[in-house]
């Protein structure tokens, strides 16, 4: 009885929130990291303050080190402390989602973020913004089609039109496309807006935001992101969008969304936004059904086809049969500048050196993750081995 009785308190509760802000249903508990940001803690608290304000439905967890910020805090003093403290909120499910900064996605995932166009106001994901889904570009491309789509399926758009940017190897991409179309996974092409069409979209197209999801690499989505979020405000201050958005792949266990270091206030509430429709639409399981049926219609063999001729780089997933993992350590330290097609032999040399390492990618392309105090000897074994210059 007693259990019931607290059932019904629950259930009245719930309703009349739902009758005093309009929204029904549990809230999204969306966590947010305060340590890193270029605008001070106070930016990113002024987000949580605007995203509860603006949103009924979210519930801003703050993760950092300030003395007052009218919001639930768990502690942290720095942000390899506040992933930390993320990752265990997200496994313990204290958290739905979590928008952070800085964070390192392992190799095969990477970031699907959401803009706001400036011609005429359209709102246009980006597949994909950070990290990385292969690489090798032409597959990434391909790979970051499908997780496009399923962001805009779990925020609400069910036949999302898709275009692919007009970079090298686009070509390859929408042959590949539509390959995976003719076979069974369901991709709506769009026109470009310009006379000649086709579903390669030009500079004009992004400025129209005339796809619901535009295919690029993370390195163009990214540099796009940036230009989308602060045209008007001369770079320093990211003003407008939906930040740099949550992390798919095969990988992702949780939903954690990227903001950069020069986001402001109202980017960072529209991150919080994202990830909670993400929440809603349950992503994840959604992206993951979207990657079974693309598989079912033959994706692994139409991605070989996009394998660089004479060149076989290593697989993701592929892992060395010679060199054996040293004993785990944090990873609080990125080193740079090693290429994409190097970047798991990059991580071996130093296996074979005893210096634990893994990979990622950062917002300016790939790093090598290894512990501070590894950092200086690593680079030594990168140098010599002509990884880094």
């Amino acid at each position: 009885m007693a259990n019931l009785n607290e059932a019904l308190a629950s259930a009245f509760t719930e309703m009349a929130d739902g009758l005093t802000s309009g929204s029904f249903g549990r809230k999204k508990r969306i966590g947010l990291t305060l340590v890193g940001s270029e605008h001070g803690s106070e930016e990113l608290v002024r987000a949580a303050t605007l995203a509860a304000r603006q949103y009924a439905d979210i519930e801003p967890v703050l993760i950092g080190d300030v003395a007052e910020c009218g919001f639930e805090l768990h502690p942290a003093s720095d942000l390899l402390e506040c992933h930390q403290v993320m990752e265990a909120l997200l496994e313990e499910g204290k958290i739905d989602a979590c928008v952070t900064l800085h964070y390192s996605f392992p190799l095969g995932v990477s970031t699907v973020g959401k803009v706001i166009t400036p011609a005429i106001g359209r709102e246009m994901i980006l597949a994909t913004t950070t990290g990385t889904s292969d690489i090798v570009r032409n597959i990434a491309m391909v790979k970051n089609a499908i997780a496009g789509i399923a962001l805009a399926k779990a925020s609400g758009i069910q036949q999302p039109t898709v275009g692919i940017l007009n970079v090298e190897g686009a070509a390859q991409v929408e042959r590949a496309l539509r390959q995976l179309n003719d076979n069974g996974f369901a991709i709506n092409f769009i026109e470009s807006d310009r006379a000649d069409g086709g579903v390669l979209m030009r500079g004009n197209d992004l400025l129209q935001g005339i796809p619901d999801v535009m295919v690029a690499d993370s390195l163009t989505g990214n540099l796009m992101m940036k230009v989308f979020s602060s045209f008007n405000t001369g770079g320093s201050y990211e003003a407008l969008g939906y930040g740099y958005g949550p992390g798919l792949g095969e990988e992702a266990k949780q939903i954690v969304g990227i903001i950069s270091r020069a986001s402001g206030a109202p980017v960072i509430a529209g991150a919080m936004r994202l990830l909670a429709d993400s929440v809603q639409g349950d992503l994840l399981n959604l992206y993951r059904r979207e990657l079974k049926t693309a598989k079912e219609a033959g994706l692994e063999e139409i991605l070989l086809t996009l394998e660089p001729k004479g060149l076989k780089p290593k697989s993701v997933a592929e892992k060395t049969e010679t060199v054996t993992a040293p004993p785990e350590k944090i990873t609080d330290s990125d080193i740079n500048g090693i290429d994409i097609l190097d970047i798991e032999t990059a991580c071996d040399a130093l296996w074979a050196k005893n210096i634990f390492a893994r990979t990622g990618m950062g917002c300016t392309g790939p790093v090598v993750m290894v512990a501070k105090e590894d950092r200086e000897q690593a680079c030594v074994v990168l140098k010599e081995s002509g990884f880094i210059a």
